[in-house]
């Protein structure tokens, strides 16, 4: 049994067509596409507003960053001052 029906897989062609030919347009900024892939996502975006069999979205799940926490180093005693001093005082 076929994923896609042969009006959602016309869809994709007459994107990928419009994007070789550099008149496909994304959505609200309307930036011309220039990846396979979002003109492919364009494609059976139009054909599932349409109604056209094609399998729903996947839903996508963020993972938890890997990052490593940093540590900090740890200052023996009190913090050195960054000010220079001035060892010349003025006089009225």
């Amino acid at each position: 049994m076929a994923r896609y029906s042969k009006k959602a897989g016309k869809k994709v062609e007459r994107a990928m067509h419009e994007r070789k030919v550099g008149k496909l347009k994304s959505g609200r900024s309307g930036k011309t596409v220039k990846s396979r892939k979002q003109a492919i996502a364009i494609g059976l975006s139009e054909a599932r507003a349409e109604g056209d069999k094609v399998p729903s979205r996947k839903k996508t799940t963020r993972k938890k960053s890997t990052r490593k926490k940093t540590t900090r180093k740890k200052t023996s005693g009190r913090k050195k001052s960054t000010r220079k001093k001035s060892t010349a005082r003025r006089k009225k």
